[in-house]
């Protein structure tokens, strides 16, 4: 039949021996014997009725008809190829590995992640919550969101931190001056590298207060900042505010700062990226995002 394909192992045998005008090499670079493919560029030249190759003493060059079916035969190759390579990259999971401390991931980022999963619908996001520096690379992770002081960061700062002390609306009605504050229940966490200073999150704001020796009522310590934060929003105690992080309870009015402005901490976020990332186009779009957001953030 006139329309009919020859058989794709013969082009591709023609296709290597019209490339190195050889049958020797073509065999070596197709695995078989020399005779093997001699045998199948006389079969396709059988089953096309035209000579392919003019043999030549110790040499081979294409016919007019060979140079035809080898233009045609390179381009659907390549194309093939092509086509083989962009069904292999879809069939790969697209994949974001974070690293990040538990309070910013259950406050900050995953309230807002719905809207990076929505406009990335085909992208997994895999969020480790962990309190560990976690090596990036052996962890096979893309990106950071460390909690670092100004200056010690890694990467660009995703916002600077300004504390403040924060409890419910109820609470701050009983507060009328500043004295009333030690009548309150102190909502603080305990960090692994704090251990002798179990109000470590409360020292920037009380320095700048000159509130180094205040004793409140009672103290209720927590591993957890988003524990603890959950506790002033029940009205159990006062939590020292970390803004922008919560800066949406604010705005929200489930949590108000009943004794004015707050104090820089001297500590950020920061991201910081892995050498994976570069290749990671999903993890460089999740950078730009989380910084799109912190912006939106600081912008309202």
């Amino acid at each position: 039949m006139s329309g009919e394909l020859p058989p794709l192992e013969l082009l591709r045998s023609f296709e290597a021996a019209a490339r190195r005008l050889s049958f020797t090499l073509a065999a070596g670079e197709l695995h078989l014997t020399q005779s093997a493919v001699s045998r199948q560029i006389q079969q396709l030249e059988a089953s096309l009725g035209v000579l392919l190759f003019e043999r030549r003493h110790r040499a081979l060059a294409l016919t007019e008809a060979g140079g035809v079916l080898q233009r045609a035969v390179t381009d659907s190759l390549e194309r093939l190829r092509d086509a083989a390579a962009r069904v292999r990259a879809s069939s790969v999971p697209r994949q974001v590995a974070i690293t990040t401390t538990p309070g910013f991931a259950s406050i900050w980022l995953i309230p807002k992640l719905a809207r990076f999963t929505g406009s990335h619908p085909q992208v997994d996001v895999r969020v480790s919550a962990t309190l560990d520096v976690l090596d990036l690379e052996s962890s096979r992770i893309d990106l950071a969101v460390r909690f670092a002081p100004i200056g010690r960061g890694i990467g660009p700062a995703l916002f600077e931190e300004s504390v403040i002390p924060l409890c419910s609306p109820q609470l701050a009605a009983s507060l009328r001056q500043l004295s009333d504050f030690s009548k309150l229940t102190l909502l603080t966490v305990e960090y692994p590298d704090h251990s002798e200073a179990p109000t470590a999150d409360w020292e920037p704001w009380l320095k700048v207060m000159g509130l180094e020796d205040l004793r409140m009522k009672s103290t209720l310590r927590f591993t957890q900042y988003a524990d603890a934060v959950a506790a002033a929003v029940a009205g159990q105690g006062v939590v020292i505010g970390r803004l922008p992080l919560l800066s949406e309870l604010v705005r929200d009015g489930r949590l108000v700062a009943p004794l004015g402005e707050g104090a820089a901490s001297h500590r950020g976020y920061f991201i910081e990226m892995s050498r994976r990332a570069a290749g990671n186009r999903d993890a460089q779009d999740f950078a730009q995002w989380l910084r799109d957001e912190a912006e939106a953030a600081q912008r309202s």
